[in-house]
């Protein structure tokens, strides 16, 4: 009987004691004393009350305190189910964007700028006039050209009049050599020097077309850096207005030489294989984490490594029909470099990594847990690649790893990522590897029934 008992005991003993046996009172007329039911009465409460307290005490006895040799249930850990196959091996770099096609925009005229005809920040198209400079001084040398030209056409037309007089004259002996030699170079002079004026009205005209700047290319146009009434030259330096082409746009972006050599080794091995014979996927991952929604193509590889910084240079074309992307961005790339055939992608944390090697634990059919070294890729979505030192259908621990205790065996159930058992419960749906909520006890009340 545990000590708590036994104080209640004595307690209703001490409380029955003096009911059960009073003072004697004085006798008198030889009649008994009405305490002597009395006494039985009590000492019967006081039984009474001894075996219900001890049925009450049997109650709070510890379940299973009276066979000490039963062994606690195998401990729960979650696990995963090895499924080799094709993985796509993604390389994550980091990048800035540039416009495709970029043109600045200078003068070829020397004038005051006298318009601007565009809008700043807006798309423009090749050969809309972005600037007009004062063209009178080009519109009068085209004149004095084209003057000259039409002079140039009148000697040509008296040459070849005076030489088709000539001509007959010259099988009758009528007129000497030297004179038709004459009439016949002249009329070849006159029409050098009418070649000559058609060349200077071309010239003339080009540069009268110089004094209405034009968008080399289409695209979008940035700020002025002129305004009206300021005088340009070519000599310039700084452009009047810079023209971009951002749909489609290059992604710059570098990769350590010693990774991009030890990919090439691993597919002359075997070991991996590239991805399609086409150029390699690119996807655009923004700073704030977001997929652009076009993937775009990989264009080349450079030949020369940087002396300085041991990476090779790499150049992407991705498609911007919105214009949602601007050059100079910095952005990170995922790149599709090669494929492994027989890949297996674990959770980090089932992977252990030390000086000695990559290991994980893994769960036989009989509960059992033992370690299993094993050969590491690349990470893939948060994921170790493993390339070898495990089978299919092999279970691998993911989480559990505090309940292990020595050679004890575990019972294995499906791991779950996280965040995915809070939408499971709250579907009302057990999620799988959780055990079901133990049934509740019956109430004192029921007990008692």
């Amino acid at each position: 009987m545990s000590l708590a008992l036994r104080r209640v005991h004595k307690a209703v003993f001490n409380i029955a004691a003096p009911l059960a046996f009073p003072v004697a009172a004085p006798m008198s007329d030889n009649k008994p004393s009405p305490s002597v039911p009395f006494s039985r009465v009590a000492v019967a409460a006081c039984l009474a009350a001894t075996v219900v307290l001890s049925a009450c005490g049997g109650g709070d006895k510890p379940a299973g305190s009276g066979s000490p040799g039963v062994a606690p249930p195998p401990a729960q850990v979650g696990v995963v189910t090895v499924q080799p196959g094709a993985l796509d091996l993604v390389t994550e770099l980091p990048g800035r964007l540039e416009a495709s096609r970029v043109a600045q925009v200078r003068a070829r005229a020397t004038g005051i700028v006298q318009q601007r005809l565009f809008t700043e920040g807006s798309a423009v198209r090749a050969g809309q006039p972005l600037f007009r400079i004062d063209a009178a001084p080009y519109e009068a040398v085209l004149a004095s050209a084209r003057a000259q030209q039409a002079k140039a056409e009148v000697q040509v037309a008296q040459t070849q009049a005076q030489w088709a007089r000539l001509r007959p004259l010259v099988a009758d002996k009528a007129v000497s050599e030297q004179e038709a030699t004459n009439a016949e170079l002249a009329v070849k002079q006159a029409e050098a020097d009418l070649a000559l004026a058609k060349a200077a009205v071309q010239t003339a005209s080009i540069n009268r077309g110089y004094a209405d700047v034009t968008a080399p290319i289409a695209g979008r146009v940035g700020r002025a850096n002129v305004t009206e009434g300021a005088l340009v030259a070519q000599t310039d330096a700084t452009p009047m207005a810079v023209v971009q082409q951002i749909d489609p746009l290059y992604i710059n972006f570098t990769q350590s030489a010693s990774e991009a050599m030890a990919l090439a080794r691993a597919v002359e091995s075997g070991q991996l294989k590239r991805s399609g014979t086409q150029a390699a996927a690119v996807k655009v991952v923004l700073e704030d984490g977001t997929e652009h929604p076009q993937p775009g193509k990989l264009l080349f590889s450079d030949l020369t490594v940087d002396p300085t910084s041991g990476q090779v240079t790499l150049r992407a074309e991705v498609p911007n029909p919105g214009g949602r992307l601007l050059p100079g961005l910095y952005v990170r790339v995922r790149l599709v470099q090669a494929q492994a055939s027989d890949a297996i992608a674990l959770p980090q944390q089932a992977v252990t990594r030390s000086p000695k090697g990559d290991s994980v634990m893994v769960v036989d059919s009989e509960g059992k847990v033992s370690p299993r070294p094993v050969k590491l890729g690349a990470q893939q979505g948060g994921r170790w690649v493993v390339l070898d030192g495990l089978k299919a259908g092999e279970q691998v621990m993911v989480d559990g790893f505090q309940k292990l205790r020595g050679d004890a065996p575990v019972r294995a159930v499906p791991w779950q990522a996280p965040g995915t058992a809070p939408k499971a419960a709250a579907a009302g749906a057990t999620a799988p590897g959780t055990a079901p909520a133990p049934a509740s006890a019956p109430a004192p009340a029921a007990a008692a029934k």
